[in-house]
């Protein structure tokens, strides 16, 4: 998956443009509390529970934990039809795909998405999977139905991406993209994928439950199904709680490696792997502590790993957060038993 060693945010996020990106945030931000009044509350994404506990106040908004299965998730939120709204207007989408996009998308593609394209072929040839056509939903900018197109092993590749700006990148780069909602796409019922990827898609959806059942709609028979979002029960989640930058007002829904797959699985999946295997949780935490957001005075031990010993601890120590389900990038593998 993702270089072991060498990425790191700058890679994926450099500084020179990033600046621009708080205002844009701010301005999407302040379009979706407009629409205040059309939030709803909801149960638990995961297990349908309505017992939780009030977790933490961000943004304006209210996370709470589900007491059952440990989901944290935003209750009220907003509606489908108004983020449907906020996601064709978005300002931040807008400057992601004329900004942030063309500057690393270089080293996005070698160092996140080569490696992805090469998981998937992995869990293809693993599981006995036909590459004929995949489906790619949340395909922003295009890079990874770009990458799987140059291994010329799928013989169909489509993204859909509801962003007017990113959906009319994709095409200009040849991709077959449709500009819909996922909850708008339908195809006919001999138009089935092989396999259905969403990369940071799930975390952004009011019902995540909705969303997996249609792409069980999308999937052949056993095609395969790859899903990854932020691990709720991360390390830099734990560690810094809400100053925790993916703390994001777009992302609803933080999973983690027991309760996703428990959705999944009442959707009619057969969950085969559940991984963490991301590279940047120690890095952003120490980000927090070099920049005095966060405060580890009390904490000898982060003090330790993260910032006394980092040239020798940084390492070893994501690779422990990655081997153990504890880094904050989760992946699910999984396979439609239908």
């Amino acid at each position: 998956m993702e270089d072991q060693n060498k990425f790191s945010e700058e890679d994926i996020r450099p500084k020179n443009v990033m600046e621009g990106a708080k205002i844009a945030f701010l301005k999407d931000l302040a379009r979706l509390l407009s629409h205040s009044d059309k939030f709803v509350k909801v149960s638990c994404p995961a297990c349908n529970s309505n017992e939780f506990t009030p977790t933490y106040k961000k943004f304006g908004l209210d996370y709470v934990t589900c007491n059952h299965c440990q989901t944290l998730y935003i209750s009220p939120r907003p509606s489908s039809e108004v983020l449907e709204i906020c996601y064709k207007e978005s300002n931040v989408y807008d400057y992601w795909d004329k900004y942030i996009f063309p500057a690393s998308d270089k080293a996005r593609r070698e160092k996140m998405f080569k490696p992805r394209v090469d998981a998937i072929l992995e869990f293809c040839e693993k599981y006995n999977v036909v590459t004929g056509s995949i489906l790619d939903i949340g395909g922003a900018y295009g890079t990874l139905c770009q990458e799987a197109a140059s291994r010329n092993v799928f013989r169909r590749i489509v993204s859909i991406e509801p962003t007017p700006g990113l959906a009319k990148t994709s095409r200009e780069k040849g991709i077959e993209t449709i500009e819909l909602p996922v909850e708008k796409v339908s195809f006919g019922e001999h138009e089935k994928f092989d396999v259905v990827v969403n990369f940071e898609v799930i975390e952004h959806l009011f019902s995540p439950e909705d969303f997996i059942k249609q792409c069980k709609q999308f999937l052949k028979p056993n095609g395969l199904f790859v899903v990854t979002c932020p691990n709720g029960k991360g390390f830099d989640f734990t560690v810094l709680k809400e100053q925790c930058n993916s703390m994001d007002y777009e992302h609803l829904n933080y999973f983690n490696p027991h309760s996703l797959p428990l959705l999944l699985s009442r959707c009619g999946f057969e969950v085969l792997e559940t991984l963490t295997p991301g590279r940047l949780d120690a890095e952003l935490v120490r980000k927090k502590i070099l920049s005095g957001e966060f405060d580890v005075s009390n904490n000898p031990f982060l003090k330790q790993v993260l910032i006394d010993n980092w040239e020798t601890t940084a390492v070893p120590f994501q690779d422990f957060l990655a081997q153990n389900k504890l880094s904050s990038s989760m992946w699910i593998i999984a396979k439609n038993t239908n």
